[in-house]
């Protein structure tokens, strides 16, 4: 294999504050919409979690030992400011400076979002996005954070998989309403977006933003040219829809087509629409899990986000989500498609030419902690095996990818399947109920991606 990797390829791994952090009412937190929703049956809260907010100094110690480059991770909004739009928590603010700190001190790059999922809940009771009051909140909170942290962050995500929070907020906890509110939303959350890459790049802070949307290519199922439409339009309303605004500052017109013929479209002021244009990034952050494959359809989309944010969707006249009979799946029911992740790096880069980091990329399963203190996850190993190798090709084809921050760092509160779903390269000694010790233990996939940051993307035996 040749190996295209460049040599200040940031290598890292990725977590988000309310999975991992716990201390979720500490020292002047305020209330998520992730602490107050209705969980599922037999799963668990997000109050400990990782306890990483406890554990920090530590974590980020195994995060240098592992041999990151980089840490994503983000900022929960209401540890900064409680009630999302009040005063200043200063143990919030000292808690993440003390963070990139440590990150700093050990030759980690902190790459940070400053909303993962995580609105705070007085907000949320206020209207949440569907308040154009919330705009002006997003962007009063992110300039506190490029005021405080900016001088140390080089790289800044504004909202993580804002397409999920869309498409599959039933499944990602922000909520489960009618397409017309949702996209209104979705508009409002792209113009908060662009006025706050617009006052990052205006007040001239040494470093870049971009979205970090959950971007998967999806495939006809079929070559009849119903199905090749039907793969046009879910991807852009998938994905282009939220990457045209990022980087263009403009609708995709597919998408706002569809939504006019569903009764959706925004209302959307001159004003917006300029303040659109006027606040695009630097580069693409993405997440990818899978791909996706449908055809033409003429069914409802009343199953649209009672799944996962990976288990598709369905628009009544113009596709649907099908199963790809040429993949595998994991144990937690999730498409495998390492070709695929090749294919859609390739696709944003032909469409944007931005350099691209990858945040979000790995594989849930039921680890088992043995005896003897070890878990030997080989099934993690050969999935992010495999997508490396392809986003190797990728880099090979042209596509400039920058960095690598697989999901995740360490086992944190899958969103809607508890700690019973593990991501991480570290074993936290928890279950859904029991905390016990909390011990840290590196997995397999630990010392193996440790011996691939080692020979930067060189040796993936």
């Amino acid at each position: 294999m040749t190996n295209y990797f460049p040599k200040n390829f940031l290598w890292g791994a990725a977590t988000s504050a309310y999975q991992v952090e716990g201390a979720w009412d500490e020292d002047g937190k305020g209330k998520s919409v992730q602490d107050v929703k209705i969980l599922p049956d037999n799963t668990s809260d997000f109050k400990v979690a990782a306890d990483h907010y406890h554990h920090m100094k530590e974590d980020v110690a195994l995060f240098k030992e592992l041999g990151l480059k980089a840490y994503r991770f983000s900022i929960a909004w209401t540890r900064i400011i409680p009630d999302g739009d009040g005063e200043i928590n200063p143990a919030g603010i000292k808690f993440y400076s003390d963070l990139i700190d440590e990150c700093i001190k050990h030759d980690i790059e902190p790459v940070v979002t400053v909303y993962h999922f995580d609105l705070p809940a007085i907000l949320d009771e206020k209207g949440g996005w569907g308040n154009r009051a919330t705009i002006d909140a997003f962007v009063r909170y992110c300039n506190i954070l490029f005021e405080h942290f900016g001088d140390r962050v080089t790289y800044w995500q504004t909202i993580n998989e804002q397409n999920m929070m869309v498409l599959a907020g039933a499944a990602v906890g922000t909520g489960d309403r009618p397409y017309k509110q949702l996209f209104q939303e979705n508009h409002h959350m792209l113009v908060a977006q662009a006025k706050v890459m617009k006052d990052y790049h205006e007040k001239g802070y040494n470093g870049k933003i971009g979205p970090a949307p959950n971007i998967a290519v999806a495939y006809p199922e079929t070559d009849k040219p119903e199905d090749v439409r039907a793969a046009q339009n879910f991807n852009a309303l998938r994905n282009w829809l939220f990457l045209d605004a990022a980087v263009y500052g403009v609708y995709n017109h597919q998408v706002l087509a569809m939504l006019r013929s569903i009764d959706a479209e925004p209302e959307m002021t001159e004003e917006d629409l300029a303040i659109m244009k006027a606040g695009t990034c630097d580069f693409i952050a993405f997440n990818y899990y899978n791909s996706g494959t449908v055809k033409a359809s003429a069914v409802t989309i009343e199953n649209a986000g009672k799944t996962d944010q990976q288990s598709g969707f369905n628009l009544a006249g113009y596709f649907q989500s099908v199963k790809n009979e040429h993949l595998g799946t994991t144990e937690f029911g999730w498409e495998i498609d390492p070709e695929g992740f090749r294919t859609t790096a390739n696709e944003i880069y032909s469409r944007y030419h931005l350099p691209m980091i990858v945040t979000e990329n790995g594989l849930g399963g039921r680890d088992e902690l043995t005896e003897d203190g070890k878990i030997h996850d080989t099934y993690r190993i050969e999935y992010l095996r495999d997508h490396i190798r392809t986003m190797n090709e990728a880099i090979g084809d042209g596509a400039e990818i920058i960095g690598y921050c697989p999901w995740s760092a360490m086992d944190l509160i899958s969103t809607h399947e508890g700690i019973r779903k593990r991501y991480g390269f570290i074993y936290i000694n928890r279950s859904d109920f029991d905390m016990k010790d909390m011990k840290r233990y590196k997995k397999d996939s630990f010392s193996w991606y440790q011996k691939v940051i080692e020979s930067n993307g060189a040796d993936l035996t």
